[in-house]
C-alpha cells in the first residue's frame, strides 16, 4: 500500500478499504453453516466504525520501517495485523453491549448484535471473532519470531491484564467513586491497551528497532488514554444520532468518567496534554511518523 504522498483523508480511506477487504477475506461467508452465527459475525465486523486501531497498525508500520525498505513488501502482513485488531475490537463491542454488560441497543447507528440476532448468538459471535484474530496473526508472512511477538502482544492487551480486565473494573465501578488515578488505570486497560497494542503490532511487523518501539509504545499509551477522554467528552456533548450509539449512557448509569471527575474543560486540557506527550514521543522518527501525527490530530478533534 504505497500511500505516502496521499492527503490524510485519502490515506485514511485507503486504509479503511484495505482492512475491510482483509476482514471480508478472513470472515466465513454469510451462507456458510452455521449461517446465523456467520451472519452475526459479519454484521458486527463489516462496513462500520472508524477503524482507528487498524489505521494505527498501518501508520506505526510505516513509522518503524527501516530506511530504504519499501512498505509494499509488508502490505499483506500489515493487512493481517490490522484485521486482527479490528476482529478483537468487534468482539469486545458485541460483549460490551450485552444486557449483562452495558446493555445497549444501538451501535454504529444500527441495532446491536444481541438485538438483531439474540443474546446467545451474539455471545457466540464474539467468542468466534476472538480466535479468528489470532488465526490472522498466525498467517502473517513475516519471520516466525515476529509472529510469536505479535501473538503475545495481542494476547496481553486483549486479556485480563488489558481490555477484559478494564471492562471488569468498569463493571465493578458503577455507583462507585473513583480517584483520577483509579480511573486512568481502568481506561489504560479497557481502551488504551488495545490502541497501544495496535501501534506495537505495526512496529513488530516491520521490524522496529528497540528504540523506535519504545517511542511508539509511549505514543500508543498516551493517545490510547486521550481517545477515552475524548469519548467521555463526546458522551455529554454529542447526541445519539451523531455518536451512532446511545448518548449520555455513562451519566444515566452513574459510571465514573473523566468529565464526572474532572469537569468538561479540565478533561479537554488533559486530552491535549496527552496529545502533546504522544507527539513529542514520535518526533525522533521524523517524517516517517507523519501518519501517526495526523491520526493523533484526528483522535483529539473527532466529533463522533
Amino acid at each position: 500500500m504505497s500511500t505516502g504522498s496521499m492527503h490524510f483523508q485519502d490515506w485514511l480511506a485507503a486504509c479503511v478499504n484495505n482492512v475491510e477487504a482483509a476482514l471480508e477475506k478472513a470472515l466465513p461467508g454469510a451462507n456458510e453453516v452455521p449461517v446465523e452465527l456467520h451472519e452475526a459475525m459479519r454484521y458486527a465486523t463489516l462496513g462500520g466504525g472508524k477503524r482507528i486501531r487498524a489505521t494505527l497498525v498501518y501508520a506505526a508500520g510505516r513509522a518503524a520501517l527501516q530506511q530504504g525498505v519499501a512498505i509494499d513488501s509488508y502490505s499483506h502482513a500489515l493487512d493481517k495485523a490490522a484485521a486482527a485488531v479490528e476482529l478483537i475490537h468487534a468482539y469486545s463491542l458485541i460483549h460490551d453491549d450485552l444486557p449483562c454488560m452495558d446493555d445497549d441497543v444501538l451501535r454504529r447507528g444500527q441495532p446491536t448484535v444481541h438485538v438483531r440476532f439474540g443474546e446467545a448468538t451474539a455471545m457466540l459471535a464474539g467468542d468466534a471473532l476472538q480466535p479468528l484474530a489470532f488465526s490472522e496473526l498466525a498467517q502473517m508472512p513475516v519471520a516466525p519470531a515476529l509472529v510469536v511477538q505479535a501473538v503475545q502482544v495481542l494476547g496481553r492487551v486483549a486479556g485480563s491484564l488489558g481490555m477484559v480486565g478494564g471492562q471488569a473494573i468498569d463493571l465493578a465501578s458503577v455507583n462507585q467513586t473513583l480517584t483520577l488515578e483509579q480511573l486512568q488505570f481502568m481506561h489504560r486497560l479497557k481502551t488504551g491497551a488495545l490502541i497501544e497494542g495496535s501501534v506495537l503490532l505495526g512496529a513488530i511487523v516491520t521490524g522496529a528497532t528497540s528504540e523506535t518501539r519504545r517511542a511508539l509504545e509511549t505514543y500508543g499509551s498516551a493517545i490510547g488514554l486521550a481517545f477515552q477522554i475524548v469519548d467521555d467528552i463526546l458522551d455529554v456533548t454529542v447526541d445519539t444520532e451523531g455518536l451512532g450509539k446511545t448518548a449520555g449512557k455513562d451519566a444515566d448509569e452513574n459510571k465514573p468518567t473523566y468529565v464526572s471527575i474532572m469537569g468538561l474543560e479540565e478533561s479537554r486540557d488533559f486530552a491535549r496534554k496527552l496529545y502533546e506527550v504522544a507527539i513529542e514521543a514520535i518526533k525522533p522518527l521524523g517524517d516517517s511518523a507523519i501518519r501517526l501525527k495526523e491520526l493523533a490530530d484526528f483522535i483529539i478533534h473527532r466529533s463522533y
